[in-house]
């Protein structure tokens, strides 16, 4: 059968083929200790599940307007102006199947053949497919050596007159990163006086482990405003993430471009998750900080265990819930008999020969690393962290 160029060029998820092998190993009865997948472990909190389930007593089963509905948008503005100081209106928001559903939107309404679109590596796996399936190219930039933030000259440097827009992540998956206010300003600046377009992924925006401040570079001027798409979303703050519920805001114009393309694609987010995620923005705020109370303890522990190996390099995480360690060192050496070379035979090894998945680096554009997520329990964070220990230990 003939396929598209389109679907040809597209790269299957890497972190759903880990969890996909591990998933294999596992029904063959081998005990894996999973590092790989990117969602919180805890359930959703109670208010919120019974709010689905109210929802489909309740009749919320029909179609709604394509963009969402008009409650969750007053919702998603409220928490917008509470925790960002950021003001939209209704047609200024659209919601969206997942926050990656938005970005998709985003990318199709923005970009046109020939077209660039900047994008810091270490970056989220579907951004370079994203924007290629738009029919832009992704420029990435290394930020492995500054700290894994985009630097002003980094920046200016990639911006071409095909630039159309870049993207930003903070906090960062894979890294952990987080950009401060200054860092943000200078970005900004850049944005404006080169007139591109910045999509802002703000995902794992209460996930925080340090004492500096969340900034969303929207908020930092209406000049900035104007020129930048804010996407956030359920799925991570609230442990929503198969209820499928994302959110962006921006530009009016764009906003009803996305919903257009949403409108002939998806329809509307699905009814009875627009009413559970309405209970989660309006809802209290204890399960939200008893659960980043708990990802702070173990991204520390996992930390301390990393940087604790020998030849391993990893920075502190900020954000998130992953740690992405330096693993290049034990490059050229065996481990059960294979050499390994590059970031996926070490992620295979770690599979095959400790039980233990993780990424290979080379999935966000860093062969030199691999990316831990310690969203699991700090037993398994423990009897994982065992395991690479002492398959390292074996490493000749």
């Amino acid at each position: 059968m003939r396929l598209s160029e389109r679907a040809r060029m597209i790269t299957p998820s890497p972190t759903l083929a880990v969890e996909a092998k591990a998933r294999a190993m596992r029904d063959q009865g081998v005990d894996i200790v999973g590092f790989g997948a990117g969602e919180p472990d805890f359930d959703t909190p109670e208010h919120i599940r019974n709010a689905g389930i109210d929802a489909i007593n309740q009749g919320h089963t029909r179609y709604t307007a394509a963009s969402g509905t008009p409650e969750l948008k007053r919702a998603v503005a409220a928490k917008f102006l509470r925790d960002n100081g950021l003001h939209y209106e209704l047609s200024e928001i659209i919601i969206s199947c997942g926050a990656k559903h938005c970005l998709y939107n985003a990318f199709l309404a923005l970009c046109q053949e020939g077209d660039e679109v900047v994008v810091p590596a270490p970056y989220w796996v579907s951004y370079p497919d994203q924007i290629s399936m738009a029919g832009a190219r992704p420029v990435t930039v290394d930020t492995s050596r500054t700290g894994f933030k985009l630097t002003p000259e980094a920046l200016s440097a990639a911006i071409s007159p095909r630039t159309v827009a870049m993207v930003l992540n903070s906090p960062s998956n894979p890294t952990g990163a987080v950009y401060t206010r200054a860092e943000l300003e200078k970005i900004a600046e850049i944005a404006i006086d080169r007139d591109i377009f910045i999509i802002s992924d703000d995902i794992y925006e209460r996930l925080l482990y340090s004492d500096r401040e969340f900034v969303c570079i929207a908020s930092l001027g209406e000049e900035v405003k104007k020129r930048t798409l804010v996407v956030n979303g359920v799925s991570k703050t609230y442990a929503m993430t198969g209820w499928r519920i994302g959110y962006a805001a921006g530009d009016r114009e764009l906003i009803r471009a996305m919903a257009d393309i949403q409108s002939h694609s998806t329809s509307n987010p699905c009814s009875i998750s627009m009413r559970a995620s309405l209970a989660a923005l309006n809802g209290p705020d204890e399960p939200v900080r008893e659960m980043v109370e708990q990802f702070r303890a173990r991204g520390k522990y996992m930390h301390e265990r990393l940087v604790a190996l020998p030849g391993v390099e990893c920075a502190a995480p900020a954000g998130a819930f992953y740690c992405f360690p330096r693993v290049s060192q034990y490059y050229g050496k065996s481990l059960g008999g294979s050499v390994i070379t590059n970031s996926l035979e070490f992620a295979d090894a770690m599979l095959s020969e400790a039980h233990v998945a993780l990424v290979a680096g080379a999935a966000f554009g860093a062969d030199e690393f691999v990316r831990l997520s310690y969203a699991t329990s700090m037993g398994k964070i423990e009897e994982g962290m065992n395991r690479i220990e002492a398959a390292l230990a074996r490493m000749k």
